[in-house]
């Protein structure tokens, strides 16, 4: 079976910053990725570059950022006031909010967002809002493990059952 819409496929990748042997994340046979191909959850150009394998072959592309997670944006960069950080008793909560920390927010809009606590004044924590791929160059490489037609509780559900996927 080749992989097209609405098929479960699972993967076993490395991902790296291209032109660099940096992981960024690997999965494995025992761990691998697996998703329901098509319903638009995943990068397009990922799904473009494995639509038509099949299980046993191989890939190997990359992704631009601008066809990735995107360019890094200076204005997703924001000082928000330290009393924020307050804990229940009024003073700064030191033992969540450190310096390279990834910390959920919340915005005015009601949507959830993280940001990567960059610096930490008197007066306000300085906060990364971009996706942390934001600006890299994306280089995968791996293999097709399976294919195989999703079921209908799947693509009702709109994510895989069974073993490697959600569990109900």
């Amino acid at each position: 079976m080749i992989i097209e819409n609405n098929n479960v496929v699972s993967v076993n990748y490395l991902l790296s910053k291209k032109g660099s042997e940096e992981k960024i994340e690997e999965t494995s046979k025992e761990h691998p990725f697996v998703f329901i191909f098509g319903t638009g959850g995943l990068l397009e150009d990922f799904e473009t570059n494995l639509r038509g394998k099949k299980a046993g072959d191989t890939f190997d592309f990359f992704i631009d950022h601008k066809r990735g997670y995107g360019v890094r944006d200076e204005q997703h960069l924001v000082a928000i006031p330290i009393d924020a950080f307050q804990a229940e008793d009024g003073t700064f909560d030191e033992e969540n909010v450190k310096i390279g920390v990834t910390l959920p927010m919340v915005d005015n809009d009601g949507n959830r967002l993280y940001g990567q606590v960059m610096e930490i004044t008197a007066e306000y924590v300085k906060m990364d809002f971009n996706h942390p791929l934001a600006g890299q160059d994306l280089h995968f490489k791996g293999e097709v493990l399976e294919v195989r037609a999703a079921s209908e509780d799947e693509l009702a559900h709109g994510h895989v059952h069974g073993e490697h996927g959600h569990q109900h």
